[in-house]
């Protein structure tokens, strides 16, 4: 594991989840007291669903990049240290 990386506080990820649940809840409230039809009010949590779903996958797709392209350099850091040390032991 990096040691360079800093953990999230407990503070921080509860408030994360309590600002999304908050933020979920309300969407949620406003879309049941619209004044619009049944089928107009399913339309809308469908696309508030699958737009929260897609905001997931999209997070979880450009960490899981950002995370193999590290996995790359340090693989390529190796590759270059091994190289050095065999042109110095060459020496």
């Amino acid at each position: 594991m990096n040691q360079n990386v800093q953990p999230h506080s407990g503070a921080f990820v509860t408030f994360t989840y309590a600002s999304f649940g908050a933020s979920a809840f309300l969407v949620a409230l406003g879309v049941f007291f619209m004044p619009i039809d049944l089928w107009m009010k399913g339309y809308l949590t469908m696309g508030i669903v699958m737009l929260v779903q897609t905001c997931v996958t999209l997070t979880k797709t450009m960490r899981d990049r950002h995370e193999s392209s590290k996995l790359v350099n340090r693989i390529e850091d190796a590759r270059a240290e091994r190289l050095l040390m065999e042109v110095s032991k060459a020496a």
